[in-house]
């Protein structure tokens, strides 16, 4: 006969209900401020619907009219230095912190609004309808609000996206030795997604200050939360990754307000991650200004129900009760909020011109300049302004024949000697004598704590590497064992950091380090062979590096490392084991961004390449011995940083072009850039640019067919031979 022994979480999960003695005890001031800004979110979001209901809105306008008290029951227990990131119906959150923060001593809803509240109101607003004045110059809109000042470090768009992000500013905030907590909020849906689930594992195992919000609103557009998980109470998430978690009526700010307290000491204390889920409601459909009834999915008695429990309603019933504030003073408080959100919709609107009585239209002058689209996709580079510089032909250090290996080590641990910022994180790197392939040898033991093994999970570790880098107290270096592992992260690679600066408005840096293998040739497949470089050259924000040498490898991650914009360093597995000429002991000097090297010179043909590749061009030159050809290795691949100077005077000298790379066709870095090549250098091209690249298919593991799918010097040899016949 089996014995069932029942097995409890490390964990409590316990559900906090406030009662009439803990709203008589609350402070006063704690109250009034409450209802402030209740009533100041609420007119907001009022207002919003309003102006998307007259078409003056671009895009969706996802209000947060019902869920007000889980956001400021939870932030007003927050400091400026705590920092929060929300979804894409995050208006209320954004609002609570901004007010919080610029109104500290709190909102008295008996007086005139104070001048700082009013400005952040109006950029709030001119920001959801696209305004240069908005906070990210009208980039962000609706949904993605940022204002890093006041801590509100960025809502999101991808549900679930911003939780990883979350998990790298608690993690900075735990570095720097601070108290400060993050909070990352989201709803029913995101609680589904892996990025959230791999980032609950990882917050947990990493014991970081990051409290989960989860606002329970039911409905994800339409479905019913019970339609798509067995345990409706989201908060039962928490303990099975041994995470403390509180269930709370969301509609009551009190309740919230505690619980966040009670959050908030075991989060300060060192305790690791905390989750809450606050049971809310949604007024309105998804987006717009009709409710949920409107579309069939909810009945009307079902919203007057949870209308009836209206947050501002119950802090206004307590404060009535108590006699803190009469009615008519609440009353006049919910006028004036309209009175100021009409106030503001006056400098950002003016009537119509030939319209109709009330038709309004955005004043012009206030629209971004159309030239400022692309401005800020990625930074300046004036970083570089006192930079060392330094190419193979103006190096003054002494040389040596080197492992690549070794140099990759070499610059990482000079790095992280010189700059205490530097962290290092991915699988395995903290053991097996440097990682899977050295590089980060002798790292653990010299720089205890920064160099961080990750669980298997690169959506999270890449996006809490993110996180790292937005926040900007420290640098990421982040390491996929394969190239192909970008898939799994593409959300927080493209989605989140490569478009960061840009989407908040083109000025806050993203000093970001991406280490990716490629493999091929090695037997290990169709999904651990890719190379990623065509894919990131058609990813905004990112630059690209391509080191083929020792030299190369140190002064190009040293570039990449001081550079502000996020850079992914290719690495190919062929080129680890090879020996050529690298620094012997200064590993300090930046190759320059944006600067291409000729590996030999010739006035016949322009071969362009890069990593591996480049050395089997050179093979295959040699090979035929009768090839007069110039060999251009690329070593920048992204769009802002190739160099078009050196590749347009070669051309200009040769007037034929040919691009060599490994990889798949399917996925070549090649196709575009021959046709950047086509476009710029027309007039000097006597025949149209050649290619070598390997097969469609990605490489098999079988030996015979993974030779057959990539190209190396035979290719390159065949191509050559075939272009001398022309």
């Amino acid at each position: 006969m089996t014995q069932d022994n029942r097995l409890e979480p490390a964990a409590p999960w316990v559900e906090v209900v406030a009662t009439d003695a803990d709203w008589d005890a609350a402070d006063p001031a704690l109250l009034t401020n409450m209802l402030s800004h209740l009533v100041l979110i609420r007119a907001f979001e009022e207002y919003v619907l309003e102006l998307a209901r007259d078409g003056l809105i671009h895009g969706p306008a996802h209000s947060s009219i019902g869920q007000e008290g889980g956001a400021v029951g939870s932030v007003l227990a927050l400091t400026s230095a705590d920092t929060v990131n929300g979804s894409h119906r995050g208006h209320h959150q954004f609002l609570a912190k901004v007010l919080a923060h610029v109104a500290p001593k709190g909102i008295d809803p008996t007086l005139d609004l104070p001048a700082e509240v009013r400005a952040v109101l109006l950029r709030g607003l001119a920001e959801i309808c696209g305004l240069d004045r908005g906070f990210s110059h009208g980039r962000g809109g609706s949904m993605h609000l940022q204002w890093k000042e006041a801590g509100a470090i960025g809502t999101n768009a991808i549900v679930g996206g911003g939780v990883p992000l979350a998990a790298g500013s608690a993690w900075a905030h735990r570095q720097a030795g601070t108290d400060a907590v993050a909070v990352t909020y989201f709803g029913d849906g995101a609680i589904n997604i892996g990025s959230t689930l791999e980032t609950f594992n990882l917050a947990a195992a990493w014991r970081l200050p990051l409290c989960f919000f989860v606002e329970n609103n039911l409905y994800a557009v339409s479905t019913h939360v019970a339609e798509v998980t067995g345990e409706p109470r989201l908060s039962g998430r928490g303990p099975g990754f041994g995470i403390p978690s509180w269930k709370v009526d969301g509609m009551d700010p009190l309740a919230v307000h505690l619980t966040m307290l009670r959050a908030l000491t075991h989060l300060r204390s060192g305790g690791g991650p905390a989750l809450i889920e606050a049971d809310v409601y949604r007024y309105f459909h998804q987006n717009g200004p009709f409710p949920g009834s409107a579309f069939g999915y909810r009945s009307k008695e079902e919203e007057k129900a949870w209308r009836d429990r209206d947050p501002i309603r119950r802090v206004a019933s307590h404060l009535t009760r108590r006699g803190i504030l009469t009615e008519e003073q609440i009353e006049a408080a919910t006028v004036r909020a309209a009175k100021l959100m009409s106030s503001l919709g006056e400098e950002l609107l003016e009537p119509l011109p030939g319209g109709k009585p009330g038709q309004r239209r955005i004043r012009p002058q206030e629209w971004p300049d159309p030239a400022f689209a692309d401005v800020g996709v990625r930074g300046d580079l004036s970083e570089f302004a006192d930079a060392p510089i330094a190419d193979r032909d103006s190096f003054s250090g002494a040389l040596a024949e080197q492992r690549f290996i070794d140099a990759v080590a070499g610059v990482m641990a000079r790095r992280m000697e010189t700059d205490e910022s530097v962290v290092v994180m991915g699988e395995d790197v903290h053991r097996l004598n440097g990682g899977t392939n050295g590089a980060t040898r002798g790292l653990p033991e010299r720089f205890p704590g920064r160099i961080l093994a990750t669980p298997i999970s690169e959506n999270a570790f890449t996006g809490l590497g993110g996180g790292i880098a937005l926040d900007g107290r420290f640098l990421p270096v982040v390491e996929f064992m394969y190239a192909d592992f970008m898939w799994v992260a593409a959300d927080q690679l493209f989605n989140q950091i490569g478009k960061a600066r840009h989407m908040f408005g083109g000025d806050g840096d993203v000093p970001f380090v991406l280490r990716s293998k490629v493999a091929m040739g090695t037997g290990y497949g169709s999904q651990h062979s890719m190379d990623p470089a065509g894919v990131f050259a058609t990813a905004p924000g990112w630059r690209i590096v391509a080191p083929s040498t020792p030299f190369d490898y140190v002064g190009l991650m040293n570039s990449a490392l001081r550079c502000k914009d996020p850079v992914v360093v290719l690495e190919h597995v062929d080129l680890y084991t090879s020996v050529g000429e690298g620094p012997v002991d200064d590993l300090d000097y930046c190759i320059p961004v944006g600067k291409a090297a000729v590996r030999r010179g010739g006035s016949k043909l322009t071969v362009i390449s890069y990593l591996a590749m480049t050395n089997h061009v050179l093979n295959a030159i040699d090979s035929l011995g009768d090839v007069d050809a110039e060999v251009i290795d690329l070593r920048w691949l992204d769009r802002a940083s190739i160099d078009w100077d050196t590749i347009g005077a070669s051309i200009k000298k040769t007037n034929m072009a040919l691009i060599a790379e490994q990889g798949p066709v399917g996925t070549s870095y090649g196709g575009w850039l021959a046709d950047e090549i086509n476009r710029r250098f027309f007039d000097w091209l006597d025949h149209p640019v050649e290619r070598v690249t390997g097969g469609e298919a990605s490489p098999s593991i079988s030996k015979v067919l993974e030779r057959a799918a990539i190209a190396g010097s035979e290719e390159v040899a065949a191509k050559l031979t075939e272009i001398a016949g022309y």
